[in-house]
């Protein structure tokens, strides 16, 4: 029986090949076979030229006209600020990018400095709402163990009262 299944399983999958074989390669072969076969070596298969009525590529100039005529040497050079900014010396540029980066340091420190005080404040709160929450609790803990003691205060005196009922003649529920 196993025999039989393995031969069945190889003949399809031989048919499966011969199937996905003929489904790549046969659009390929139909336009072979429907133009014919062109054993000779010198022809080949002519096209008629494309007929396109496309417009010409744009080109830079007619995009950004004023674009082309810009060089680095002409920039801002009507610009009084840039002026001052491209005159200056490299130390000073230097200088003045320390400036404003101890100037932005600053300013993040005294932020920082701000949000700590914040944080202090709101943890000084905190402790002092967890501090009378261990008031109470410690003032629960007193309070249960005073009528826990005033409980079996009670038990005994109860107890006590029940035997000298009992011996009285009391004989209960």
């Amino acid at each position: 029986m196993t025999r039989r299944s393995g031969s069945c399983f190889r003949c399809c999958l031989v048919i499966l090949a011969v199937i996905s074989a003929l489904c790549v390669s046969g659009p390929a072969l139909y336009w072979k076979l429907k133009r014919g076969f062109n054993l000779k070596p010198g022809s080949s298969i002519h096209c008629t030229p494309c007929v396109c009525d496309c417009p010409p590529p744009l080109s830079l100039l007619k995009l950004a006209p004023g674009l082309v005529n810009l060089s680095v040497t002409d920039c801002g050079k009507d610009d009084p600020d840039l002026k001052e900014e491209m005159g200056k010396q490299f130390v000073d540029l230097l200088s003045e990018e320390l400036k404003l980066q101890k100037a932005v340091g600053e300013e993040h420190i005294r932020h920082m400095n701000i949000t700590f005080g914040e944080a202090r404040r709101v943890a000084s709160q905190y402790q002092k709402e967890a501090e009378k929450c261990n008031t109470a609790t410690e003032t629960c803990e007193q309070a249960r163990e005073q009528a826990e003691a005033l409980m079996r205060q009670e038990k005994k005196i109860t107890s006590l009262w029940e035997r000298r009922a009992r011996e009285l003649g009391w004989e209960g529920e």
